[in-house]
């Protein structure tokens, strides 16, 4: 006799087309089942083999300190990434030549000077020689877009070990437009769009869809306040590697040794009444502050992937897994709704259901955009930037997606069996969005996609 229970179910779940054939042409009756499936809502189908998942193992980040007066504003841009890089190296034990590349998201230097960089921090971290590295610049998605570049190549077969990371120096490369501007732009609003300053998409979304000056600063404080509570308890502890820098006192020159180890822009106490004192940036009577945007930051951060297989045969624990990431074009003059666009277009890719989501980084370039698109998608608010945003913690541009992947995965191992998917997305400027799904790493088996079968009517033929 055949097994005809766990055998049986296997096979049908890993999706053998030809299973239902097999066992009609053994004289079997059908199985009462399922489709394999993710949480109680959607139909979620591998699109490779389990052995093939990319996977990743380690994820770390710099703290985030507030640019040109933060604990790295005398801290290069190379010295911010390095320590990132050899983090994962060193705490997975892994052989560095076995890395087939490194990319790494960034934004705002030059891109020959900061291809340079990246090159000389991975020497810094200990990478040899034979270890390649690039750039990548999608703005805002730019660290994102170097784990999903990663993940990409891994699923090609270009490599089977791969860095994707993201760094920025706000410090040491403000935000600016250098040369002339083409004066063809003049014949096209999207065009002009795409050269509006990021405040003023703001404004224009909190116009546009009624998000209140109150809901924004509501917003802002409630990111503080989650913020604070997960350093106060130390959440933050396992994906932040401290840095070892200088600080110059601008009077005298003098350099002073310190340790960054906690992000230093949080605020506490930061209060309804405090932020409803300060006034509009960029509109006269408009409702988008310093307190309700995004910290201009400095900061690194770096994922360690792999092909599962990879990691099995190495031992090494799986943090979360890779499952897709999409990108997506919206109206640059109100660049901030991305997420909203992007999030359903990556949640419908995974085979999913926004209810199968438990947890949600969504990028604060602005509380206009965040709670415009928190709303528009209907998500439970205690799902979302548990532990903070970009609000209280900074945006290095370059380095958030790495960042928001490494709190992310640590957030879902601490929540263990409760949280198994998990998105991050983003807005990005001239008007897109982008947006992954990752799973949580130790809930990952054969068949842990796939609903209960139902076995006790598989009977031959001859039995009836």
């Amino acid at each position: 006799m055949i097994d005809r229970s766990a055998h049986a179910a296997k096979h049908l779940c890993l999706g053998n087309p030809f299973f239902f054939f097999f066992l009609t042409e053994l004289g079997l009756i059908y199985i009462q089942a399922s489709v394999c499936a993710a949480g109680d809502s959607a139909a979620y189908h591998r699109s490779s083999v389990y052995r093939d998942d990319v996977v990743i193992v380690a994820a770390y980040r710099t703290p985030l300190c507030k640019s040109k007066r933060g604990g790295f504003k005398d801290t290069y841009a190379d010295d911010l990434l390095a320590p990132v890089l050899k983090a994962l190296i060193e705490k997975t034990n892994l052989s560095p030549s076995e890395v087939g590349d490194i990319v790494v998201g960034t934004v705002l230097a030059p891109g020959s000077q900061r291809a340079s960089e990246c090159r000389m921090a991975a020497f810094y971290a200990g990478f040899p020689e034979t270890v390649p590295i690039r750039t990548v610049n999608r703005q805002c998605s730019s660290g994102l877009q170097a784990v999903a570049d990663v993940a990409a190549a891994i699923k090609a077969g270009f490599y089977d070990i791969g860095i994707g990371a993201g760094l920025e120096s706000m410090t040491a490369n403000p935000m600016a437009w250098e040369g002339s501007v083409n004066p063809r732009i003049k014949t096209m609003a999207q065009a002009q769009n795409c050269l509006l300053p990021m405040g003023v998409t703001s404004e224009n979304v909190a116009q546009r869809f009624s998000v209140t000056r109150q809901e924004q600063d509501q917003a802002a404080v409630e990111s503080h306040r989650k913020a604070a509570a997960a350093t106060a308890s130390g959440k933050f502890r396992e994906e932040i590697i401290p840095v070892a820098t200088k600080i110059v006192d601008p009077k005298t020159g003098d350099e002073k040794p310190i340790t960054i180890s906690v992000d230093d822009g949080i605020r506490p106490n930061a209060s309804l009444s405090d932020l409803g004192k300060l006034k509009p940036v960029f509109k006269k009577d408009g409702t988008t502050t310093a307190g309700n945007s995004s910290q201009v930051s400095d900061g690194a951060g770096a994922v360690l992937l792999m092909k599962r297989s990879v990691a099995m045969q190495k031992g090494l624990p799986i943090l979360g897994v890779f499952r897709t990431f999409a990108a997506v074009g919206v109206d640059p003059a109100i660049m901030g709704v991305g997420p909203a666009v992007a999030i359903p277009a990556v949640v419908k890719a995974a085979g999913l259901e926004l209810d199968d989501i438990d947890l949600f980084e969504i990028n604060e370039a602005f509380a206009s955009q965040f709670v415009y698109c928190r709303k528009k998608l209907e998500l439970d608010p205690e799902k979302i930037n548990v532990n903070g945003g970009a609000m209280a913690l900074g945006h290095p541009l370059g380095a958030t997606g790495a960042r928001c992947v490494a709190t992310l995965l640590h957030e879902m191992k601490r929540r263990g069996k409760d949280c198994r998917f998990g998105v991050i997305s983003m807005c990005i400027g001239t008007g897109m969005g982008a947006a992954a799904v990752f799973e949580r790493g130790d809930c990952v088996d054969d068949l842990s996609n796939a609903r209960k079968i139902e076995t006790h009517n598989l009977l031959s033929k001859d039995s009836r």
